[in-house]
């Protein structure tokens, strides 16, 4: 059995070792998700506590299929709304990743039982447009707004220039616009 699979086993268990476990193989993964959102080391040690805890208390029921996913996903999820917390009585959110400003568009969930599945019919319809993106698109979009990386950082990566990177994202952006038009989600 792989080592998601042993973390998986006893978080299913109830054994706290899967924390000890996933901590040590995911924790510096967590920290550099947490830390590109918030620019604060401090901050970031505490959302990937959370982001165990959380683990802890969704598994089960939950059964992810990827616990890089999962484990990212709440981290980053923990981030934003750590960061959304730190900046809500500064005028302009200083410090609030401009990736985030560039996806505007998409609309934002609340807690209500509609926005929830509002919000999961987003996600899907994410899935189905990202997928069907070349990988090179899909993985500039990704790095962007999910890992929020900077432009200059994918151009690097990707071996472009940053005008690329920013003229790929804005084709992208403009595709995602119409897809979800399309799919009555906007």
């Amino acid at each position: 059995m792989n080592e998601d699979g042993t973390i998986l086993r006893l978080l299913q268990a109830r054994d706290e070792q899967a924390v000890v476990l996933a901590e040590r193989r995911y924790g510096r993964l967590c920290r550099s998700v947490a830390y590109r959102i918030l620019g604060d080391i401090q901050d970031a040690d505490e959302c990937v506590n959370d982001a165990m805890m959380k683990l802890w208390q969704s598994v089960p029921p939950a059964q992810p299929r990827s616990l890089t996913a999962y484990l990212s996903g709440i981290t980053r999820n923990l981030a934003l709304d750590r960061l959304s917390a730190r900046n809500a009585g500064k005028r302009g959110g200083a410090g609030h990743p401009a990736a985030l400003d560039e996806l505007a568009a998409v609309p934002a969930a609340s807690d209500s039982p509609e926005d929830r599945l509002g919000a999961i019919a987003l996600q899907e319809a994410m899935t189905r447009f990202l997928r069907a993106l070349p990988k090179d698109a899909r993985m500039v979009f990704l790095a962007r707004y999910y890992a929020m990386l900077p432009i200059r950082e994918i151009a690097e990566q990707h071996g472009v220039t940053a005008g690329q990177v920013q003229m790929s994202l804005k084709r992208t952006k403009e595709k995602l616009r119409i897809y979800l038009k399309k799919e009555g989600l906007l």
